[in-house]
């Protein structure tokens, strides 16, 4: 078995990459290639924690995988990450465990690439200004993608703790050394959100992280932070605003993103007014953006054939550069 660390992946597999495969895969997704049950959830509510275990299969690569990934928020204060994770990768024609990634890198880089693909198809395509709110670690790949698919000009940065967003703003040239635009540590979310044509929300928020009633027309919303029922970082205004909102998949929404569920259970919106899924955007089986005052929303939880299409290409690119360490076991 070959045992890829993150620093090793970092070396062979940039967001490029990622974007390229998970184009691909929500293609093969929507052909009904991709075997991908629901992930299994376990919480620890004595530390606001939650372990996933995420099983797939996906035919035309012939690889299945299985992630496990923990989110444990209280690790910074001892030291540790707060997200942690492994993808145990196997072969579909033999049953041979071909490898063992480090997940936690894997997941952030493939949720950024699912957000810039999403961005692509409906953010306006001269959008300029980007506001990312919430600095932590998945943040980072979430503005990475974006500078991906557009020329962005202006970045503002909010979190809760400045010094975080000083520290986020500090790593930006290495994360995007051909970004040459204006970077602005702003001090109220709404004021930011008021200027930016994309919006990144990347928190763990339990309560909306800005008002519906900032958004200018043509803003696009990127929604990864918040995953679970009770977790709600964009409000219902803002909701009610968007004129299509896009999954990354129905069922892991309607089960998880409490954007949704929390104004569903009120009853002042509906599952029924989903545009759709992403893969039916790439595959243009729905409309992307139609109109420059359209305000347009996507939502990602995250699910198991996205991990699976990153770590399947990590594991071709390492094999031929003869990167990773193999072990018996």
């Amino acid at each position: 078995m070959l045992i890829l660390s993150e620093s090793e992946i970092r070396t062979l597999y940039s967001m490029s990459d990622a974007i390229r495969d998970l184009e691909e895969a929500l293609t093969f997704y929507e052909e009904g290639k991709v075997v991908n049950p629901h992930r299994t959830v376990f919480d620890f509510p004595a530390k606001e924690a939650s372990a996933l275990y995420m099983p797939s299969s996906m035919e035309p690569v012939g690889k299945s995988a299985v992630k496990v990934v923990t989110i444990f928020p209280h690790n910074p204060s001892v030291g540790k990450n707060t997200t942690q994770g492994v993808i145990l990768l196997s072969d579909t024609d033999s049953g041979e465990h071909l490898a063992c990634l480090n997940a936690s890198y894997l997941t952030r880089l493939r949720t950024g690439a699912v957000s810039g693909i999403a961005t692509k198809h409906l953010a306006k395509k001269d959008a300029s200004a980007v506001v990312v709110i919430g600095t932590g670690a998945m943040a980072e790949e979430q503005l990475q993608a974006v500078l991906e698919v557009r020329e962005i000009k202006e970045i503002m940065l909010f979190n809760r703790t400045r010094e975080k967003a000083i520290a986020f703003e500090k790593r930006i040239p290495e994360l995007s050394p051909g970004f040459s635009g204006s970077i602005t540590i702003m001090d109220r979310p709404d004021e930011a959100v008021s200027k930016a044509d994309i919006i990144i929300c990347a928190t763990r928020s339990a309560v909306p992280v800005f008002s519906g009633q900032a958004l200018r027309p043509g803003t696009h919303i990127n929604g990864v932070g918040s995953y679970l029922p009770h977790m709600q970082e964009v409000d219902e205004e803002s909701i009610l605003r968007c004129s299509k909102i896009v999954a990354d998949t129905m069922e892991g929404v309607k089960d998880e993103a409490g954007d949704f569920i929390i104004p569903a259970n009120k009853g002042v919106w509906s599952f029924d007014e989903l545009h759709g899924e992403l893969s039916e955007l790439v595959l243009g089986k729905i409309a992307g953006r139609e109109k420059n005052e359209e305000i347009t929303f996507f939502k990602s939880v995250g699910t198991a054939y996205f991990d699976l299409a990153v770590a399947a290409s990590v594991y071709e690119k390492a094999i031929k550069a003869g990167v990773g360490k193999e072990v018996d076991v």
